[in-house]
């Protein structure tokens, strides 16, 4: 098992000189730690005392207590070094200067999913835009690409179902660290920042998670282990829709299903219960918060038994396909709003393209929809390379 070094543990280890004397401010929740599971803003504060100035806090709040989606945060002060924490899940998502006003630089440390569908990389593009207009520096201390850095997956984002779940034309599983992220927004997509990234150290693209061997502390409270990151991209889709995705269970995103669901029905649409790369296991659970809040589930749980193979997108896009054919009767799409959105369906706005849509639900071969987005898919990976900083 190899010994990854963070962005944060090399920031510590040999810090910039550009670092010294500047007043500095925090983005992160309680994935950032080091390998002792010392948090990023303990370790700034001891080694550059009393340069940082202010905290900022992602989606589901600083300490991560915020369970759902669309359950906004407020600004707090550390309770332990006494300075403002500014919700960039509250009240606003773009920083507005007078939260940047502390500062000279911002420090994003956050563990990113490996999905489209996740709202941290948005909240940093936001932070890198708002850099831009006020004149500060940011600097991502990366860490690793939770699901690997080789496959990519998905078609990309129509921007007219850009969100805070996706702002901009980006497959759903984006194969990227946070770091390769920002530097595509800053880039690419012009934002045009003054942005550094410290890298890494021992990480390469074909790791997943368990590969690291750095603990695993949730990004988000339904993330709970490497696992149930590894089946977002595909089962983050059940949440535009009433199958229950899990949450409320000890096994969000794993497990999926209805009381309504008809699990050997399902198994004889898709052709069994082999999928790429995993199995599927016919099981029951009842959700203790959340859709079927109480009621038993019928439904399945994801096991992988090869990560290479195993394609959580394509994998969820034809279960969803198979729960509309045996059970239109009782199989609905969610209505707005999701994060922030009154007027799109969710689940337009996750899968990132009305059209996709439309021909899962007129029970297109999901082998000929996927082929129609394999030109901008490709497309992406020769930009995506530009920013890509390992091997």
């Amino acid at each position: 098992m190899s010994s990854v070094q963070t962005g944060l543990e090399q920031f510590i280890k040999t810090p910039p000189k550009w670092v010294l004397g500047k007043r500095l401010g925090l983005l992160s929740n309680p994935a950032s730690v080091n390998r002792q599971l010392s948090h990023a803003r303990d370790l700034i504060n001891i080694h550059f005392p009393g340069q940082l100035k202010a905290l900022y806090s992602p989606q589901h709040g600083f300490f991560a207590e915020k369970q759902d989606n669309m359950i906004e945060s407020d600004d707090i002060t550390d309770p332990i070094l006494q300075i403002p924490v500014f919700s960039l899940y509250g009240q606003t998502r773009k920083p507005k200067k007078e939260i940047l006003d502390p500062l000279d630089i911002l420090i994003i440390d956050l563990q990113d999913a490996g999905t489209r569908v996740y709202t941290f990389i948005y909240t940093m593009s936001y932070c890198l835009e708002a850099a831009k207009s006020f004149n500060k520096k940011v600097v991502v201390l990366d860490r690793p690409n939770p699901i690997s850095g080789i496959t990519v997956e998905g078609n990309c984002l129509s921007t007219d179902y850009a969100s805070f779940v996706g702002r901009y034309p980006i497959p759903m599983r984006h194969g990227l660290t946070i770091g390769e992220l920002a530097l595509l927004f800053n880039n690419h997509f012009a934002i045009g920042c003054d942005l550094e990234v410290i890298q890494m150290k021992n990480w390469n693209r074909a790791m997943y998670f368990v590969d690291t061997g750095l603990p695993w502390i949730p990004p988000s409270p339904n993330l709970p282990t490497p696992v149930s990151a590894m089946v977002y991209p595909g089962q983050v889709l059940w949440e535009g829709t009433n199958i229950s995705e899990g949450r409320g269970t000890t096994q969000p995103f794993e497990l999926c299903g209805a009381p309504f669901i008809n699990t050997n029905n399902i198994l004889s649409t898709i052709g069994g219960n082999k999928i790429p790369g995993g199995l599927l296991r016919q099981t029951l659970f009842e959700p203790t918060s959340n859709k079927w809040e109480n009621q038993s589930c019928t439904g399945f749980q994801i096991h992988i038994t090869d990560p290479d193979k195993y394609k959580p997108y394509k994998t969820t896009l034809k279960l969803l396909q198979a729960v509309i054919a045996c059970h239109k009767d009782r199989f609905e799409f969610n209505l707005p709003p999701y994060e922030y959105d009154y007027s799109n369906l969710p689940i337009d706005l996750i899968i990132g393209d009305r059209e996709i849509r439309r021909r899962i639900e007129k029970l297109e071969d999901v082998d000929e929809i996927e082929n129609s987005w394999m030109k901008k898919l490709n497309d992406f990976k020769k930009i995506s390379r530009k920013f890509q900083l390992y091997k």
